[in-house]
C-alpha cells in the first residue's frame, strides 16, 4: 500500500508584479487503488498542482509538503520523482524532434528501472501497449509528438502510462481535446492502470464526461487554490447539472 499526501501547500508563482500565490493551503491524501478527481474552473490551480508535484521549476512551493510513502518528494530532483513512482500526462504534451517514440520509450524505461529491458520483449511490450490504444506501430520510428494529432499525443501518453507502470498517475486535463472515440480508448488505458489494484490516479478535468469511463472514488471542487468540497461520485453529477458559480462566489466573499 502507498500512500501520496499533499499537507497545506502553499505555491507561487513569478510574474512581472511579482510573486502570485495559486495554491493557497491545499490538503489531499491518494491511496493505492484510489482515483480521485479534481474537477473545478479555469485558473482554479489544478494544473498548478499537478506541476508541481512534478517538480516544474516554473512553480515555488513556498510551504507545505508532499510525501509518497513517507518520503518527502519536494527535496526530490524531477528525474528521481519518476522513479520513486510519480507519473504527470500533461495537458499538452510537448514535441521532441528528433528523438523517436521508441528511443524515448526505452531510454525513459532504463531511466526508472536502473536497467535497459531486453530488446526482443521490449519491442513486444510496446507493440502491445500501442495496440491497445489502437495507435499505428509506425508512430514508433517516429519523433515524439512531433505531428501527433491531439488525440495522438494523449494516446501516446497512455502508452507511457503502461509501461513505466508508476506507483501514482497524475493525469492534467487528459481529456483535451479528444474526440468520443480517443477519450473512450484514453479511459480504458487508465482503467486498465487501476485495474491492477495497487496504482492511484489523480485526475485533473473541467468536465464530467470522463468520469463516465473512469469512475472516480473521490471528487474534490477546487476553487481558488483550494478544496472547496469533496465527496464521491455524487458530486461530478451535482457539479454538471449546478456548475461552479456557487464555490466561486463563496471564495470570492471570503476573500474580501
Amino acid at each position: 500500500m502507498s500512500t501520496l499526501e499533499i499537507r497545506d501547500l502553499h505555491v507561487s508563482v513569478n510574474t512581472e508584479d511579482g510573486a502570485k500565490e495559486i495554491l493557497k493551503g491545499v490538503d489531499l491524501t491518494i491511496k493505492s487503488g484510489e482515483t480521485h478527481a479534481i474537477m473545478g474552473p479555469n485558473g482554479s490551480g489544478k494544473s498548478t498542482l499537478a506541476y508541481s508535484i512534478a517538480g516544474h521549476p516554473k512553480y515555488t512551493v513556498t510551504s507545505g509538503e508532499v510525501l509518497l510513502d513517507g518520503e518527502s518528494v519536494l527535496q526530490m530532483t524531477v528525474d528521481a520523482r519518476a522513479r520513486a513512482g510519480l507519473f504527470l500526462a500533461m495537458q499538452y504534451p510537448v514535441e521532441v524532434p528528433g528523438v523517436s517514440v521508441s528511443n524515448f520509450l526505452r531510454s525513459a524505461k532504463t531511466a526508472i528501472d536502473g536497467e535497459a529491458p531486453k530488446l526482443r520483449t521490449w519491442a513486444k511490450d510496446v507493440k502491445g501497449a500501442m495496440d491497445r490504444v489502437k495507435m499505428d506501430p509506425d508512430f514508433a520510428s517516429r519523433s515524439v509528438n512531433d505531428g501527433f494529432s491531439g488525440g495522438e499525443k494523449k494516446r501516446h501518453e497512455i502508452v507511457q502510462l503502461e509501461l513505466l507502470n508508476p506507483k501514482f498517475a497524475i493525469l492534467d486535463e487528459t481529456d483535451s481535446g479528444l474526440d468520443i472515440d480517443a477519450l473512450r480508448i484514453v479511459s480504458e488505458g487508465v482503467n486498465r492502470f487501476t485495474d491492477q489494484g495497487d496504482r492511484g490516479v489523480l485526475l485533473i478535468t473541467h468536465y464530467t464526461r470522463i468520469l463516465r469511463y473512469i469512475k472516480p472514488d473521490f471528487v474534490h471542487v477546487f476553487v481558488a487554490g483550494r478544496v472547496a468540497e469533496q465527496g464521491g461520485p455524487e458530486l461530478a453529477e451535482q457539479l454538471e447539472a449546478e456548475g461552479y458559480d456557487r464555490y466561486v462566489q463563496a471564495a470570492k466573499a471570503a476573500a474580501n
